[in-house]
C-alpha cells in the first residue's frame, strides 16, 4: 500500500479515536505530530527520541497529551485505555514500547503518549 494511503488511513484512524477518547470522558491536546528529519535528529541527540526512523517523519504517528477531570496528566499507567483501544483498532501503540508482551497486562512502556500506524 502507498504512503498517502496509509497516511490517509491513519487520519481517519486518529479522528475516530480521539472522538472515543472524548466520549470515555479524556481529552486530549496535540504533542508532536509530523517531523522533519532534522527534528528528528535533534530530538535523537537529545535523547528524547530512540530512533532516527521514526513514524511522525512519515506523518503516521502523533503524541497526545492526556487530561483527566480537566487536569493533564503525565502518568503513563492512565494512557492504557487509550492504547489498549487504539490497538482494537490496528494501530501501534508506544505504551508496549520496550515492554514484553508477557508483561502488557502489568507495565506500560516508555513512549505511552504515542499512538502510530500499524497496519
Amino acid at each position: 500500500m502507498s504512503l498517502s494511503k496509509r497516511q490517509r488511513r491513519f487520519t481517519v484512524m486518529v479522528g475516530n479515536f480521539v472522538l472515543w477518547a472524548h466520549g470515555e470522558g479524556y481529552e486530549l491536546t496535540y504533542g508532536h505530530a509530523w517531523r522533519d528529519a532534522e527534528t528528528q535528529a535533534r530530538l535523537v541527540e537529545k535523547g528524547l527520541s530512540k530512533t532516527l526512523a521514526s513514524r511522525h517523519c512519515d506523518r503516521l504517528a502523533v503524541d497526545f497529551n492526556l487530561f483527566v477531570d480537566g487536569n493533564y496528566t503525565d502518568d503513563k499507567e492512565a494512557y492504557r485505555p487509550l492504547g489498549e483501544y487504539w490497538e482494537g483498532i490496528g494501530g501501534r501503540w508506544g505504551g508496549r514500547f520496550g515492554i514484553e508482551p508477557a508483561d502488557y497486562a502489568t507495565k506500560v512502556g516508555w513512549d505511552a503518549g504515542h499512538f502510530e500506524y500499524g497496519g
